[in-house]
């Protein structure tokens, strides 16, 4: 294989608001927990075990912007882009890392209330990167016909 993917598709509920900065150039980055869970039946005690798990997702300029005014803590939103990992020095001197998800694409999934939902259905799935559009993505129903011999 020649090349190389960095590519991330999650579904998850946001642990908090969108925190927004500012820069003097205009830019901004807006910056959010999303968290994903997975459920599955211990065989030993017999019991529903629920893992979470947390990522620190980024959205920049106009896509931050539209993520700050229209989501909230608790939301559902489908977020698609890549993994990026930052390195930073704190204030003690000490190196630390920090790995993100750079949010590319996203839909709200949450519904809101009829003068939100409205304003919404318009423009329901943003594409931050305008000059490549992408297809929404789509994943095949398996058949539910057990009935088949083969």
């Amino acid at each position: 294989m020649a090349g190389t993917l960095n590519k991330v598709m999650l579904i998850g509920n946001l642990g908090d608001e969108v925190k927004m900065h500012y820069f003097d150039d205009k830019n901004c980055v807006g910056r959010f927990p999303l968290a994903t869970s997975e459920s599955y039946t211990s065989k030993q005690t017999n019991e529903r075990i629920t893992n979470t798990e947390w990522h620190n997702i980024v959205v920049r300029n106009k896509a931050a912007e539209i993520c700050e005014k229209y989501l909230t803590k608790g939301d559902k939103v489908y977020i698609e882009g890549r993994i990026k990992t930052r390195k930073w020095t704190d204030d003690k001197g000490m190196e630390r890392y920090s790995t993100e998800i750079q949010c590319d694409e996203f839909t709200f999934l949450t519904p809101k209330n009829d003068q939100q939902s409205q304003q919404s259905q318009k423009s329901n799935t943003i594409n931050t990167n305008p000059q490549t559009p992408k297809s929404a993505p789509s994943k095949a129903e398996p058949e539910g016909d057990d009935d088949l011999p083969f």
